[in-house]
């Protein structure tokens, strides 16, 4: 991998300090995300927040994304870092992807990471190549 910019390790930083957030009490899988966005200097944090009833738990990466629509409204993704602590570092689940889908353009990128550093670097239109998009049809009278 090609030497990583001081954006990006001040965001695997961040992100590595938001999985200590994580609340995983049935899995012990705890993640942290650091999602930079296109003109500002602020990285938005996500960890993943589990529940009893499992369809309820929500990933890291749609908790950054919506705190990031919370404080910004309108998004422009730049790039995301994942850290968890599997070998190799965890890929975004199917659900989070599609949920990157409606904000990221197919090049944004993302960084999997581990709490040994940042392993990999894959564009989300190789992790989702065809993602699911709403077509709204006109109906003429």
């Amino acid at each position: 991998m090609p030497p990583l910019s001081s954006n990006i390790k001040e965001a695997y930083e961040t992100a590595r300090k938001a999985r200590e957030n994580a609340h995983a009490p049935y899995s012990g899988f705890t993640v942290g995300v650091a999602l930079k966005l296109l003109n500002s200097n602020e990285l938005v944090t996500g960890c993943n927040v589990e529940n009893a009833s499992y369809g309820l738990t929500l990933c890291a990466e749609r908790n950054a994304f919506a705190a990031a629509i919370v404080k910004y409204r309108i998004l422009e993704p730049e790039f995301m870092v994942i850290v968890s602590e599997t070998t190799p570092p965890s890929p975004p689940c199917g659900a989070c992807l599609q949920f990157m889908a409606e904000f990221c353009q197919p090049g944004f990128e993302i960084y999997l990471a581990n709490t040994k550093g940042i392993q990999e670097r894959l564009l989300l239109k190789d992790l989702m190549p065809r993602p699911f998009q709403m077509k709204f049809w006109s109906v003429k009278s």
